[in-house]
């Protein structure tokens, strides 16, 4: 009996299992653009890097953002506090327009689908544009890591990556994942 039970529960999860990996779309077309969740929208309008800037943040160019969250711990000057508030406002100001523009982008490409008026051309065009503006997205976010290395000292920018989680503070080592 205790056998039957247990097979009969495996045999339940399993079944539980393949039917969410059936629908694992279910409840994202209820969204206001299928391609964005409320988050990424939300990020996007606030020109937050949604992981865009992973490449200069995980190899030793702070995002003036996480420094700023930072600075008390580090222990960064006036003059440093004040260049990393001012890198960060002209990061938004550039960021939080092409995040729009990647918004309406993704509202156009989803009314085309949801509006059944798609053509091939239609779709190059749109993904294309789209294509064009995570990048210019993505580059934004990477600029602004690069100019964070310029006032800060190396054993700062150490001292960043052990607070951030990302080596022991004393290592320069970076480990690359190919």
């Amino acid at each position: 009996m205790k056998q039957f039970v247990t097979l009969t529960i495996a045999a339940l999860g399993l079944s539980i299992g393949a039917a969410v990996a059936q629908k694992p779309y279910a409840g994202i077309q209820t969204r206001s653009i299928e391609a964005l969740s409320n988050q990424q929208i939300a990020d996007l309008h606030a020109g937050r890097g949604m992981g865009l800037a992973l490449a200069a943040e995980l190899n030793g160019y702070p995002g003036p953002s996480h420094l700023l969250e930072l600075a008390d711990q580090m222990g960064l000057s006036d003059a440093q506090r004040n260049s990393a508030r001012s890198m960060f406002e002209v990061m938004k100001a550039e960021t939080i327009p092409i995040g729009e523009r990647l918004i309406e982008q993704e509202a156009t490409l989803d009314k085309l689908f949801a509006d059944k008026i798609i053509t091939p051309e239609k779709l190059s065009a749109a993904t294309g544009e789209i294509g064009a503006t995570q990048a210019d997205l993505r580059a934004a976010h990477l600029k602004h890591h690069l100019s964070t290395v310029a006032i800060l000292e190396p054993a700062q920018i150490q001292q960043y990556a052990a607070l951030r989680g990302y080596s022991d503070g004393g290592s320069q080592e970076h480990h690359h994942h190919y």
